[in-house]
């Protein structure tokens, strides 16, 4: 590939990186270690790419060594597997020191994997963001031979919400009366808006949200899986939203689908979800005491942003409250994410937590309506000397903050922001 076309588009990125606005995120990276980050598109992958560019020029890197591309631009389109070496060659040209190799959506080139592992193997510095779940298929670690470290990567925690929005959220924030008022009101905004990094400066963040919704519908699924039956895919994921805080089967889906006069067969409905699930725009919780064939059979469905999900909803703040602290726990603990059913038990907890040592029921106000729902569950698990874990707690809406006891078990009420901003 021509080289000042490469020049161009580095020199361009650099201008890029300089001028970001950038709200520190809570990543690590190991000196000398090459990484792959992964997650859904406008995650903030790219900005966190910026941000260890920056840290490297803050330890004395020259601006010079910094070799950033963006695989989705335009300049780039006819880039194929034979073009990666001009990248080295163009790295030659412009720095007589140790290069560093960014290489944003890069999933985009069949075949780049070959030139990663070459890279890591001459001891060069990569690091590689792309949009599609398969860069996290045990095929693709072993094509890489352990050569890079993975993180995924999800749009802003709460805490890094309020760090973009100058909200204070340390311990007097948290007691004071007025900074106190602040948090709750971003808590409530977050719910409803999600955390999408770019969508923090817009006014309007729904139509920003239904931008990124389109985009990994049609881009990342539609196009990239030949989808034609794109109106069942459209009805699917609705669907999908509707059934937030529901263990649901690709039948059911199905039927639901169905249901609406659009023709969709079981199997495409589970090509689909799988194809949401490869571009990160759904994840999943199984049944943590269920056999592993039903497991596989039944899970339940969250959406990676809040603010993708309430592009489907009014007024299912319900939902909305599970999905967030669904989002929460994939972001501490990846795919160890669980619920418990068990009707011989008479248990039905919405999150179970080995990591944690603790199960979480979610409900929006616990009331005396609900009381006894919300907490039977809890109260059995408690007494199950298998499962038991320490902590018991009812996440909600509301400001109600105590510790209640029911039937010899201690549960934590307590309100949705102090829950995401544990530590």
């Amino acid at each position: 590939m021509d080289h000042s076309i490469i020049k161009q588009v580095i020199y361009d990125q650099r201008e890029v990186i300089r001028t970001s606005q950038i709200v520190e995120r809570d990543y690590f990276f190991e000196e000398g270690a090459n990484y792959i980050s992964v997650g859904m598109r406008r995650a903030g992958k790219s900005t966190l790419l910026y941000q260890r560019a920056l840290e490297l020029i803050d330890s004395g890197v020259g601006w010079d060594q910094i070799i950033y591309l963006n695989f989705e631009d335009e300049r780039l389109a006819e880039f194929d597997l034979s073009d990666f070496n001009d990248i080295v060659q163009t790295a030659a040209e412009l720095t007589d020191n140790r290069a560093y190799y960014f290489l944003d959506e890069v999933q985009n080139i069949t075949g780049w994997e070959r030139f990663a592992r070459r890279m890591a193997d001459a001891h060069e510095c990569v690091y590689i963001t792309g949009s599609n779940a398969s860069m996290l298929s045990g095929e693709m670690a072993q094509r890489l031979g352990g050569r890079y470290l993975v993180r995924e990567v999800m749009p802003y925690s709460f805490e890094e919400y309020l760090d973009a929005k100058g909200v204070r959220h340390d311990e007097e924030a948290l007691y004071a009366t007025r900074l106190n008022g602040k948090v709750r009101a971003a808590a409530e905004t977050y719910l409803e808006t999600g955390g999408l990094p770019e969508s923090v400066n817009y006014q309007n963040r729904r139509v920003y949200a239904e931008s990124v919704y389109q985009k990994v519908l049609l881009g990342d699924i539609a196009a990239r899986y030949a989808i034609r039956n794109l109106h069942a895919l459209r009805v699917l994921m609705k669907k999908v939203a509707e059934t937030v805080t529901s263990d649901v089967t690709f039948g059911r889906l199905r039927k639901a689908v169905t249901a609406t006069g659009v023709n969709c067969s079981t199997d495409a409905v589970i090509s689909y979800v799988n194809y949401a699930v490869e571009a990160y725009l759904l994840f999943n919780a199984k049944n943590y005491v269920a056999k592993f064939s039903e497991r596989e059979g039944a899970s339940k469905y969250y959406f990676m942003d809040n603010g993708l999900l309430a592009l489907f909803l009014i007024d299912k703040k319900s939902l909305l409250l599970e999905n967030a602290v669904a989002c929460d726990l994939r972001r501490r603990h990846g795919d160890e994410l669980w619920f418990l059913k068990s009707s011989k038990n008479r248990i039905d907890v919405d999150f179970y937590i080995p990591q944690e040592d603790a199960a979480v029921q979610v409900c929006l106000v616990l009331d005396e309506g609900d009381f006894d729902r919300e907490t039977s569950s809890l109260v059995a698990l408690a007494s199950d000397e298998r499962l038991a874990p320490k902590r018991l707690v009812i996440v909600t809406l509301s400001d109600d903050e105590r510790i209640i006891e029911v039937g010899g078990a201690k549960i934590e009420v307590m309100p949705l922001y102090r829950w995401l901003l544990r530590k």
